[in-house]
């Protein structure tokens, strides 16, 4: 019995030995970081959607970003979740490619990855309904395809 409870305290001691030389180690890391070596800063990432809207189309594309895409992004700016957009047109080489680029540019990485139920939310209050903006999503995918999303972040240089 005494060997048992010896034993119990040995273990409780190494654990919290284990547990402070972690915080240690935790808050050394932390310091490291602090004093970081690289050149750059982290900016904001962009999410980049890659669109190939079919010939003879472009027109009603440009009319739907005009009257709901554009609407949602102020909306979103304006409730901090984005930082700003852009839209671009391009010349693609190929049919398979891009013609039109929509750029979403967030605060951060976690702001990009971690807001969907807030940008929903917004979403549906500027346009209408999850449902119905599915079913918007069904007319505009007869005419336009998206061919891809990327997030890229601007690296600020020192």
């Amino acid at each position: 019995m005494i060997k048992t409870i010896m034993l119990s305290v040995c273990i409780a001691a190494s654990s919290l030995s284990l547990d402070a030389r972690a915080e240690d180690a935790s808050s050394l890391s932390r310091s490291a970081l602090a004093q970081n070596d690289r050149h750059y800063t982290d900016g904001p990432v962009t999410q980049v959607d890659s669109i190939g809207v079919e010939y003879g189309h472009l027109e009603e594309y440009i009319d739907w970003l005009n009257s709901t895409w554009k609407p949602t992004m102020e909306a979103m700016k304006r409730a901090g979740l984005i930082v700003d957009y852009h839209v671009f047109q391009a010349t693609p080489n190929s049919p398979d490619q891009p013609n039109i680029y929509l750029m979403i540019t967030y605060r951060n990485a976690a702001a990009a990855l971690d807001n969907g139920v807030e940008l929903e939310y917004v979403a549906r209050n500027v346009i209408c309904s999850t449902e119905c903006q599915n079913q918007a999503r069904v007319v505009r995918n007869g005419y336009r395809r998206v061919l891809g999303t990327q997030y890229i972040r601007e690296l600020i240089l020192r």
